[in-house]
């Protein structure tokens, strides 16, 4: 994300969104909206920042509750990860096909995949979070991925 985050939320306040707020600075924005598609609440809110910012970032919009459940039933529980190891979830815009698991790369490990998410692992080193080079080969650029601890944040953001 390469806007400001008033910005951001002032996109949209504009677009309609209600109470609308970001979390940390990295383009996550919680806010209340009428019953809709996701894929509609994804197309609004991408206009509403072509029309403000005068670009259009990709939105992925993830419903409170299913982040609460995703929190609770916790993929990562299943896996032996180092005490160090960063979890991270990578968000799809459609469920991943043909994708055999686990895939590793320069200590990066796709652990799993339920539906539009991906359930990765890395221990932090001097080469930074190698996992993004594995995510990219294996779902393309057109993904967002998030710590665990983010998740948690925006999931808690709203109580």
């Amino acid at each position: 994300m390469n806007a400001k985050m008033a910005e951001l939320k002032a996109c949209f306040d504009a677009a309609g969104f209600s109470d609308a707020r970001t979390v940390l600075s990295s383009g996550n924005v919680v806010f209340d909206a009428r019953a809709a598609p996701v894929a509609a609440l994804q197309r609004k809110a991408e206009a509403a920042m072509e029309e403000r910012l005068g670009q259009a970032f990709l939105s992925f919009v993830r419903p409170v509750d299913e982040l609460r459940e995703l929190l609770e039933r916790d993929p990562f529980r299943t896996f032996r990860l180092p005490a160090r190891a960063k979890r991270v979830v990578t968000f799809l815009r459609a469920p991943a096909r043909n994708v055999a698991v686990p895939i590793e790369r320069d200590g990066a490990r796709i652990l799993c995949v339920d539906g539009t998410e991906a359930f990765s692992a890395y221990v932090p080193g001097p080469r930074g979070p190698v996992f993004m080079a594995l995510i990219e080969k294996t779902f393309g650029k057109d993904v967002t991925t998030r710590t665990w601890d983010t998740i948690r944040k925006v999931a808690n953001r709203t109580r």
